[in-house]
């Protein structure tokens, strides 16, 4: 490496260590999370009570960081990349891109509980009324598809040989034990947690499970890749960078190549069920709601009328409405990222092997990354800048079944499944009772996989 390459690379990780310090208390998730209790409340209430969430509630829960002294910070390291690096420098745009996304999250903090928060939203995470890339369709409607598919009479068969058997402590061991496999040269923690709401989540190299949640096995194949493999593995792979560390770390503008590409391991791997793909696709439905004016209990009274138990229904609405408004119209519009990120990157690795470079492929788990940052970190990749990703998953590793999975993928969206659905209709005629599971084709013109 001569000595301009040298130097590029120190001012890379100088800059990436002070972005990593800056946002390291910008914790978006804790600073709109609502207490547990207030989900009994509600049913004590007879559902009937919008959660008492408004500004004030959320001006009694203080950020753990000067907003002003950081978003001072933010703009001098913006002006000192430019200045070093110049303003068109392929990586310290990235690293620009990254520097204004947390400004803009500490101005959507500081709008809690108010309109302004939902606008913000929007700018850093998309909307359930965006389209697309080269389709026509919404997210909306792609949500509405898929979770209409995973709530016929078949999904909900599936979803009673999944009992919820394994206490946490049990699921802490079980997992840590595979995931312990998996990291072969890193530490990483899966541990007991009393302050989260959902039944799991990963905060930097650490799993948190729910203390007071039940699980089944296939929760736990679902945590294995998904908070593991993806959101862990993404952490330790950008943390083992020597120059570009700020990959350990994700801005909003990453959320959907990271929660898409989890939730294409959980497809890959066979570790999903219907009822946990309906939970994600319902995830569109709640925001696009809220997007639109409606409020907790009509939102929560919508899923309760699509046949979600009051559970479910209460959760997935929380999540939309954390940070917003009860009142509808200013919504937490992330959740949108996991429908998503999942087409954009099955997309992207279509095109990827169609443009005949899959080697692009591996790159999704370099760190945390948004997919339109792939050709300028490769091309970083292919001058020594960065190291390529220590942990993939083996179908990433040897790329090579992918290929052949996604190339018979394509080849069959060119049968004419209508012709194919009648022929099989005529055969399962003689079998008493039994209805088609996925509608046939003139029943929907949405293709789901945009081109």
């Amino acid at each position: 490496m001569n000595d301009a390459k040298l130097r590029y690379c120190e001012h890379l990780r100088r800059f990436s260590d002070q972005l990593i310090q800056l946002q390291a208390p910008i914790k978006i998730l804790d600073a709109i999370k609502w207490p547990r209790e207030l989900e009994q409340q509600f049913f004590d209430a007879g559902a009937r009570q919008l959660p008492p969430v408004d500004k004030a509630f959320y001006d009694n829960l203080p950020l753990p960081f000067d907003t002003q002294a950081t978003q001072r910070a933010l703009k001098s390291l913006k002006q000192d990349i430019q200045k070093t690096l110049g303003k068109d420098d392929d990586l310290g745009k990235l690293l620009v891109a990254n520097v204004d996304q947390y400004r803009l999250v500490i101005d959507m903090l500081g709008h809690r509980g108010t309109p302004q928060f939902g606008k913000l939203s929007k700018v850093l995470y998309g909307s359930a009324s965006n389209k697309l890339h080269g389709d026509r369709h919404t997210l909306r409607q792609l949500g509405d598809r898929l979770s209409y598919i995973f709530s016929l009479p078949a999904a909900a068969h599936m979803n009673k040989q999944h009992p919820k058997e394994i206490d946490a402590a049990s699921a802490v061991e079980h997992l840590g034990t595979r995931l312990g496999r998996y990291f072969h040269s890193d530490e990483m923690r899966v541990r007991l947690s009393d302050g989260i709401v959902s039944d799991a989540a990963v905060g930097g190299d650490t799993v948190k499970i729910n203390s007071k949640a039940m699980f089944s096995k296939a929760d736990l194949n679902v945590y294995e890749v998904h908070e593991g493999w993806v959101h862990v593995g993404t952490t330790l792979n950008g943390r083992a960078q020597p120059h570009a560390t700020w990959l350990s770390v994700g801005s909003p503008r990453v959320a959907a190549a990271q929660e898409g590409l989890a939730v294409l391991l959980e497809m890959l791997t066979l570790s999903s069920t219907p009822g946990r793909a309906r939970r994600i696709s319902d995830r569109v439905a709640a925001v696009d709601m809220a997007e639109n004016g409606a409020d907790f209990i009509e939102v929560y009274r919508y899923f309760r009328d699509q046949n979600l138990s009051k559970k479910d229904s209460y959760r997935v609405t929380q999540r939309v409405f954390r940070g917003g408004m009860v009142a509808g119209g200013s919504c937490f519009t992330k959740d949108i990222s996991y429908v998503r990120g999942y087409v954009e990157n099955v997309n992207f690795i279509r095109s990827a092997i169609a443009a005949g470079i899959p080697e692009l492929i591996p790159m999704l788990f370099l760190g945390k990354l948004a997919i339109e940052d792939i050709p300028t970190l490769y091309l970083a990749y292919r001058e020594g800048i960065l190291t390529g990703p220590r942990y993939l998953p083996p179908m990433f590793d040897d790329y090579s079944g992918l290929y052949a999975w996604f190339g018979f993928a394509s080849g069959l969206g060119n049968i004419n499944l209508k012709g194919v659905q009648r022929h099989f209709q005529r055969q399962f005629r003689c079998l008493p009772n039994v209805e088609p599971m996925f509608p046939t084709v003139e029943d929907t013109e949405l293709d789901a996989s945009a081109e």
